[in-house]
């Protein structure tokens, strides 16, 4: 047996996101039936977590174990020949036996992006605000978020996930050009969770004491008390940490 891990890419845009779903086409489901067609066996492909419709991936990691010692370097070039356009497997490694990319993750990190200037280039890939931002009135707002917290106002309502405790070690912007850039890094998201967070950064900001706003949201542990979720396009699962 042998376990094999996979760092990926792909433009959620046409996708219900990450996890294999009926009547809907997935990215797992798609990178499983192409392993299928090259191996000629069926994998349990294990992602490192749910990424929503519509969001993408930089570095979204996944395992499978195979029956078959692979050809690592030719393995890779005829899984990307045969993946479609927005799919790409960017690193593949044979790691232990008892690698599991979700279970044993310690950080994810994630990135939302804010275009304020309307761009063809960057439509599919971030929501567009007409509007000047100040950097560190943001960041303040963001240090809210950082620390062991009950992150229930943040998530949409999930059965699966009765704990909604995350400890979340950075959230910060920074201004590259017309791009800003919402960085988060935690030990675990949960539904909805980071979009909830920028709608409710951006509402804050407009507030004559966002901070506050912010906190009081937290101790409400009521989804209806956070602002509406930010569009899905401007996510991107950004890196994984093991």
């Amino acid at each position: 047996m042998f376990n094999y891990k996979m760092t990926i890419q792909y433009d959620g845009t046409n996708y219900a996101g990450w996890q294999i779903q009926q009547n809907a086409v997935s990215v797992q489901e798609i990178i499983s039936k192409s392993i299928k067609q090259i191996i000629q066996e069926e994998v349990n492909l294990i992602g490192s977590g749910r990424t929503d419709a519509g969001v993408h991936a930089l570095g979204q990691v996944a395992n499978f174990i195979s029956n078959n010692e692979l050809d690592l370097f030719k393995f890779k070039y005829s899984l990307n020949s045969v993946l479609p356009n927005d799919i790409s497997i960017s690193v593949i490694e044979s790691v232990d036996i008892n690698f599991h990319s979700r279970f044993d993750a310690k950080k994810r990190a994630y990135i939302y992006l804010i275009t304020t200037q309307k761009s063809p280039f960057y439509n599919r890939y971030a929501y567009h605000l007409n509007t000047d931002f100040e950097i560190s009135k943001m960041n303040e707002l963001a240090s809210v978020f950082i620390g062991k917290k009950d992150f229930t106002s943040f998530s949409k309502n999930n059965p699966d996930a009765e704990n909604k405790i995350c400890e979340v070690f950075e959230a910060h912007w920074r201004k590259q050009k017309n791009l800003l850039i919402f960085y988060i890094e935690a030990n675990r998201f949960l539904y909805g969770m980071v979009r909830a967070s920028v709608g409710s950064i951006l509402k804050a900001y407009n507030l004559e004491d966002g901070i506050k706003h912010l906190e009081e949201i937290f101790n409400y542990k009521n989804r209806n008390e956070a602002a509406d979720a930010v569009t899905a396009k401007g996510l991107f699962l950004y890196k994984v940490k093991y």
